[in-house]
Order: C-alpha cells, then structure tokens, then sequence
C-alpha cells in the first residue's frame, strides 16, 4: 500500500504542476475509494433523496477538474479535499430542495454512536454542516478534523498526516470536537431552529 500512495502523491504533484494527463491516473487510481466515500455519504441520506452515488461522484470529480494549479502534497490531502467538495455538494443539493420544498424534503443523515455519540439521532445534514461552521470560528483545525474523520472516513494518522499534526492531537481534537457537536446539535434541535 505504501508504494501506491506514494504512486498517487507523484501523480497529484505531477498534475499540480500542470500535467493534465496525471489528473487522469489519479483518477483511475483512487475511483474505487471515491466511490466508497460517496457511497458513505449518500447512505447516510433519508431513502428519498434523489442524488445518487455516481452523480456525487461526477460532481465531484467536475469540481476537482476545475481545480486551478492545486498544490498536491499527499494521498490523504486529496480525499480531505474530495470530502470537502462532497460535502458542498450535499449541502448545496439538501439547501435547493429544502428551498423547494419549503422544508418537506431536507436530507437527514444519521450520525451513530461511533461517530457522535447519539443514540442514532437523525440530524438534518443542513444542521451538521452549520454546525461545523460554528465550529470552525471557534477553531478552524476541530472543524477540519470532523470533516476528514466523519464525511471523508481518514483514519488518524491520515488526517494527522493532511492537517500536519500529531495524531495524539488528532485525537484529543476529535475527543472534544465530537462533544461540542453533540452538545450543539441537540441544543438546536431542541431550540426547534430547523425549520
């Protein structure tokens, strides 16, 4: 495996430097766990949603495309950005059809025990990402850490290796992270804010 990252590192640094070609073999490289993230994510929807795992997957990859000059540096940068343009997109397409529907039709997502600690809550994904928004202005690495930990499935020594600290760091991040969003999410479900 270490051989292979190293591989699709070369191939990202290649691509950052302007060959177009390496964007492709990356691509081929990584599609599969591409699609398990995707896949991640659209389970984690209501039943009836209409964005699929292959359309997350071309949004994504469109998005990535349009990417200008990406200063590549690792196997797992490349998910955490890919987790971040997922996420934008669900978010995007959960705030359109809300907007459309008036609140009738939001994507709920279900955040188990081993990821929040809820008791299989159903927590809208527009409540998650403002969550981790507020989070952010608190601190920016405890917001980084949830996204590539929860959306992007980075283990901690990958979202160590992204973020560039310690994974004793990580951990004790994604400790308090985790309680500040369980706290944050049922004092806003409680508050009856969603609409």
């Amino acid at each position: 495996m270490p051989h292979a990252e190293q591989n699709v590192t070369d191939l990202l640094k290649a691509w950052g430097a302007g060959d177009k070609e390496a964007f492709d073999k990356v691509v081929a490289l990584v599609y599969d766990e591409l699609r398990r993230q995707a896949s991640r994510y659209v389970h984690r929807e209501s039943p009836g949603q209409t964005l699929a795992t292959t359309d997350l997957i071309h949004e994504a990859y469109l998005r990535l495309v349009d990417q200008k000059n990406p200063q590549w540096q690792s196997r797992a940068q490349f998910f955490g950005i890919a987790a971040q343009l997922m996420r934008r997109i669900l978010v995007d397409h959960a705030r359109a059809r809300h907007r459309a529907k008036r609140g009738g039709g939001n994507i709920r997502i279900s955040l188990d025990e081993a990821i929040l600690g809820a008791r299989s809550n159903e927590v809208e994904l527009i409540d998650v990402d403002d969550a981790l928004n507020r989070l952010a202005e608190i601190d920016i690495q405890q917001s980084k850490i949830v996204e590539l930990r929860f959306f992007s499935g980075l283990n901690v020594e990958e979202t160590a290796q992204v973020l560039g600290i310690s994974p004793r760091t990580v951990k004790r991040n994604w400790r308090f992270a985790k309680a500040w969003l369980r706290r944050e999410l049922r004092d806003h479900s409680r508050d009856g804010l969603s609409e």
